[in-house]
């Protein structure tokens, strides 16, 4: 089995953690997305891995090289972004056999991958509450009928998963029209596959689609939930630590520190006197937390520091930010709703009742500086102290 992971995108829906790095590169416990999704499907039994990359593409070639495990790694190159049969195309001439098709940006389990290659041709689905924002599969008995794009009124609560495996003749159906939104379609290609082939839809459960930044803190806090306690670091003795945590070699929790599991500290990271960090959260590496702030639930990317008597909730952090002293970050709504952020022009919500801030790379804010919920700040962006921002510069 052949898996081809799309990893070209500009992950407009995720910045600003995408200005400086494509999405699928974006870490959920200290690994990028892609790489998990490239051992997954190796654990799955996938023998040779083809990424579709574009926007940033070097980033993905240098971190994944050329074999993933015993699997061998090729890259393909889609110069326009212009949908998803036009990304697999391009990695048409790497094609040779039966192929699955894997989203970069999602997150999956090996066991899950591994049913839905063994039941090719195949697409994987789940069950939603509300499937009329969602594509919606159709079937008969125990074979794929159609898909449906967002119905009114849906005849089913499944729905496409975004995963696939397709004969080795879609190889040659790839070069669809475009739709009306102007691209490509992947599920084109697949609905000639339904005319043509006993398409089975396999049910996962355990998967998230990881485009939006709230995603990518549900995603950690999955992940960081899953993790034992390992206590490798420079832990105080008169610091306390509880439940699952893992310090990292080379990370430190200072004197009068409390850690809450779950919790992971990375190496090189350091939890300062009298600071309380409460799970689930991740600390990336050379992360600091100064003395006496508080971070809760929150993802911490490399380099980034938290100066002393800070709060920080719900919250993303990208690399080397600097929060300067008694920084606060909210994280409620006001009218006890979910949280709203700001997705490619328009208000989106959570549907999160706590969520905080999410930071570029490179933010630094001012001593006694408040952000509000649902606040995102750009890369470089930097702020008076003694402010409180309410809207995205």
């Amino acid at each position: 089995m052949q898996a081809v992971i799309l990893a070209a995108g500009e992950g407009t829906r995720m910045r600003p953690l995408t200005d400086q790095r494509p999405k699928p590169m974006l870490g959920v416990g200290g690994t990028p997305l892609v790489e998990h999704v490239a051992r997954s499907a190796v654990s799955a039994g996938a023998e040779e891995v083809i990424v579709v990359v574009g926007y940033e593409g070097e980033q993905v070639k240098r971190h994944l090289g050329d074999g993933v495990g015993d699997a061998p790694v090729h890259y393909a190159e889609q110069e326009d972004q212009q949908g998803t049969a036009d990304a697999v195309a391009a990695a048409r001439e790497h094609l040779d056999g039966p192929f699955a098709v894997l989203n970069g940006d999602n997150v999956y389990e090996p066991d899950a991958l591994a049913r839905l290659f063994e039941s090719a041709p195949s697409i994987a689905c789940t069950r939603v509450d509300e499937p009329s924002n969602y594509g919606v599969v159709e079937t008969d008995g125990e074979t794929v009928s159609g898909l449906l794009e967002k119905p009114a009124e849906p005849p089913s609560d499944l729905v496409n998963a975004g995963a696939y495996v397709f004969p080795a003749t879609a190889r040659e159906a790839l070069d669809v029209t475009e739709s009306e939104r102007g691209e490509r379609e992947l599920t084109d290609v697949l609905n000639r596959v339904i005319d043509d082939s006993d398409v089975t839809p396999v049910v996962i459960d355990d998967w998230l689609d990881v485009g939006r930044p709230w995603e990518l803190l549900a995603a950690n806090e999955r992940h960081v939930s899953r993790q034992s306690r390992t206590l490798g670091g420079d832990v105080h003795d008169d610091a306390t630590v509880a439940g699952d945590v893992v310090v990292e070699p080379g990370a430190s929790v200072a004197q009068g520190a409390t850690v809450e599991g779950p919790v992971v500290v990375e190496s090189g990271a350091s939890v300062g006197r009298g600071a309380t960090v409460r799970g689930p959260t991740l600390l990336g590496t050379d992360t600091e937390i100064g003395t006496e702030a508080e971070v809760e639930n929150s993802v911490l990317m490399s380099g980034t520091s938290v100066g002393r008597e800070s709060v920080v909730r719900d919250s993303v952090l990208g690399r080397n930010c600097q929060l300067g002293a008694e920084t606060t970050v909210r994280n409620g709504s006001d009218d006890d709703g979910s949280v709203s952020v700001t997705v490619k022009g328009d208000r989106v919500s959570t549907r999160r009742q706590t969520f905080g801030a999410v930071l570029g790379d490179g933010v630094e804010t001012g001593a006694e500086t408040t952000l509000e919920p649902g606040v995102k700040l750009p890369t470089d962006a930097t702020t008076e102290p003694e402010v409180r921002v309410s809207d995205d510069p």
